[in-house]
């Protein structure tokens, strides 16, 4: 289906990950985005898969699937040339290479602004243009997770540092720049002008942190990281159930969930189990969080006799919050994941289709679905060359050049 960026032209000239995926979730909303690379294909292309079968690489899959691949050597003036026609045409450009590169490959806004004044121009940087670490190389753990604070945040007092899962940042930053990028475009609609959309993995990475930030700069302390058994509140914490499956409590109201949870505890393990909670020790925020390493320890004890859905069962009578901590197998075979759209069948371009995770926003009255898979490098070369008025014979003249492989 078409999709509400129908009609929306992107270029990008993108790398590894944030750039790629913004201009992805464009692609499946719609937008036409042809992707510049080099002759050799953009570096994530290189990147193989756990099981390392051949000719499979989700990760690019995932951010570059229904975009058509040109392949330009932009060092040599006819490939320069043809990027700058593309660009031209564009409604988008969107890059993500450091800004001494972008300067070098004359990609910056002021080269492109004269002759595409309406152009949105959204460049995503590790660290930001401006200031002392701008042409640092910016990977989603170390601007990210690591130099915006979250690693030294979630350590516990006696843990190292968790290590980050891969491309989180690269994509809640995406995530950010296709919000600033459609921002952009309805503010064109009104006075049709282009302007830049500027983001980083650092600043999106404050954002993300502004909470205990925040804090921070109020009040001047955060509320440290604790551990299971030193949490202030005893119902936000995780909790092992006698299946070995963990489930998380979110009660924040504690005083007035506390009644609930003490009846879901009755209804599976009887009223024995819970009557050392009912000690009037722990009969209020307060005292529980006094207290917190016992009671931490009695549920412990207590959960463990029984499987996470008797739990969840009696939770969701009694109307306590809870979650399950979810596997990646458990997640993808999730009813409610499939209910949302979380995931999308994406044509694979011989007759069939994948199953690929789908962007985090939807549009029920105008459904848009991936166009197709992700291009092989330089696969669209020659027929947008065509678009762009090219002959054949100028095309070959390319390819004995260098401009294009």
């Amino acid at each position: 289906m078409a999709g509400p960026l129908t009609g929306i032209r992107v270029v990008e000239a993108g790398v590894w990950v944030a750039g790629p995926a913004a201009a992805g979730i464009m692609a499946d909303w719609g937008a036409d985005v042809i992707k510049i690379e080099p002759p050799t294909g953009e570096p994530l292309r290189g990147m193989s898969n756990p099981a390392r079968i051949p000719d499979v690489n989700p990760p690019f899959e995932l951010d570059n699937r229904g975009k058509r691949s040109v392949a330009l050597n932009l060092a040599h003036p006819e490939g320069y040339r043809i990027a700058r026609r593309l660009i031209d045409r564009a409604d988008v450009f969107i890059t993500n290479m450091v800004p001494a590169v972008v300067e070098r490959l004359r990609l910056t806004y002021n080269d492109l602004k004269d002759t595409n004044p309406g152009l949105v121009y959204c460049h995503i940087t590790g660290y930001g243009v401006v200031g002392p670490d701008r042409d640092r190389p910016g990977f989603d753990a170390g601007a990210f997770w690591s130099q915006a604070g979250f690693m030294a945040t979630m350590a516990t007092p006696d843990c190292d540092p968790p290590m980050p899962r891969n491309a989180m940042g690269d994509h809640t930053t995406a995530v950010a720049a296709v919000a600033g990028i459609c921002a952009a475009l309805l503010a064109r609609a009104r006075t049709g002008r282009g302007q830049v959309v500027d983001t980083s993995l650092y600043r999106t990475g404050i954002y993300i942190m502004s909470w205990d930030l925040s804090m921070q700069l109020r009040v001047g302390r955060i509320v440290p990281q604790l551990g299971r058994s030193q949490v202030n509140n005893p119902l936000v914490n995780p909790y092992r159930a006698g299946d070995g499956r963990w489930f998380y409590l979110v009660n924040l109201q504690a005083d007035r969930y506390w009644p609930g949870f003490l009846r879901a505890i009755e209804q599976v393990a009887g009223p024995e189990a819970a009557a050392p909670l009912r000690d009037p020790r722990f009969a209020d925020l307060r005292s529980r969080r006094e207290h917190a390493a016992e009671i931490v320890a009695l549920l412990d004890r207590i959960f463990a006799r029984y499987p996470r859905d008797v739990w969840g069962a009696a939770f969701d009578r009694e109307g306590v919050i809870w979650a399950k901590v979810q596997t990646l197998e458990e997640v993808i075979a999730d009813p409610q994941a499939a209910a949302i759209g979380a995931f999308v069948d994406v044509p694979d371009g011989a007759g069939g289709s994948v199953r690929m995770v789908a962007p985090p926003v939807g549009f029920p009255l105008e459904p848009a679905l991936p166009s197709g898979p992700a291009p092989e490098a330089g696969q669209h070369t020659e027929a947008v060359l065509l678009e762009l008025g090219y002959t054949w014979e100028e095309i070959a003249a390319f390819k004995e050049q260098g401009a294009i492989p």
